[in-house]
């Protein structure tokens, strides 16, 4: 069997796509299998890694048409023979042994979740950031592996809802049919976050293996503009999954939580006039849908969201 199966979302990216496939063909861990998945690109990346795919039979080249990220991700899911299952972005990059540590560390765990660090890597000034709030390494219990009733903080705040720093068993992905939205963005959280509430055995490595590359110029707050409620679908079909299973009087109160926090850092991180139109969809709507309304200010965690949450209520009720 095939130790992992690696799942590389491709798009228009013929400026790191060689680089991407060097790093990925030359980890220690060689039983692996390469799934690119070209989400539509109109330049030249389908063609280098054609190129690619000659010199190493790992690599399996999947062409589709534009749909986006999560699509991607579901569609390499399909051809996936792994023991384990790794999403990357083609944009990012990785240390040598990054798939190896991962996948000795659920091994030796017999671990259904493996989750690394990370860090920023600032294409303007060439720093690197380590992204501490990816992990919140305080919360977790001292002895591995552990599950969401350990964790000493919000389930949702422990890990963030993004999937590329960690390594899933794919079987426990099958079987609890996981996927990802397919939606313009925050297309993986719900995978994400069901697979953490719903793991039994979550374990990490202590060491940042993947650096995320960000550029300033990047243009996801403009996708985001076009894009700006998909993170409440996110939220309502995360709460179902919840239901679903029986869990969301136990979690009640860490969704609405991160609800709120989550909305909070759509609407700050937005412009206008998109914003305002968040702001209003948010008080006239969704803070009601969402079971936020309906709580005490003693219900939340974190005074500081609570007051902007309010600072948006008196707005609005001084503007009428």
């Amino acid at each position: 069997m095939i130790d992992v199966s690696i799942v590389l979302t491709v798009y228009n990216a013929e400026s790191y796509i060689e680089g991407c496939l060097d790093m990925i063909t030359g980890q220690t861990l060689r039983n692996i299998q390469i799934i690119c998945v070209d989400d539509g690109s109109t330049d030249n990346s389908s063609q280098i890694i054609e190129q690619y795919a000659q010199k190493d039979d790992r690599i399996v080249l999947i062409r589709e048409k534009n749909a986006g990220a999560g699509a991607a991700r579901n569609r390499g899911m399909q051809e996936a023979t792994g023991k384990y299952i790794l999403f990357l972005d083609c944009d990012d990059f990785y240390e040598p042994e990054m798939v190896e540590k991962a996948f000795r560390r659920a091994e030796e765990e017999q671990a259904e979740i493996v989750i690394y660090k990370s860090d920023q890597y600032n294409m303007d000034t060439e720093e690197y950031v380590y992204e501490k709030w990816a992990m919140i390494e305080w919360a977790l219990p001292p002895y591995e592996p552990f599950n969401r009733r350990q964790i000493s903080t919000n389930i949702f705040r422990a890990f963030v809802g993004w999937a590329w720093d960690k390594l899933y068993l794919r079987e426990f992905v099958m079987k609890n049919d996981l996927k990802f939205q397919e939606q313009r963005t925050t297309n993986d959280a719900l995978f994400v976050f069901s697979a953490l509430v719903l793991a039994e055995r979550i374990c990490t490595v202590s060491e940042i293996l993947i650096h995320r590359r960000v550029d300033t110029r990047d243009s996801l707050s403009k996708t985001r503009e076009k894009s700006w409620d998909n993170f409440y679908h996110m939220l309502l079909a995360l709460r179902q999954m919840l239901k679903d299973h029986g869990l969301y009087t136990e979690i009640e109160k860490d969704y609405i939580n991160y609800a709120l926090h989550f909305s909070l850092w759509n609407y700050n991180t937005l412009a206008e006039p998109t914003k305002t139109k968040l702001r209003e969809k948010l008080l006239g709507e969704w803070y009601d849908e969402l079971g936020i309304s309906a709580r005490p200010e003693e219900y939340f965690y974190n005074e500081y969201e609570y007051g902007q949450y309010k600072d948006m209520l008196n707005f609005t009720v001084e503007k009428q």
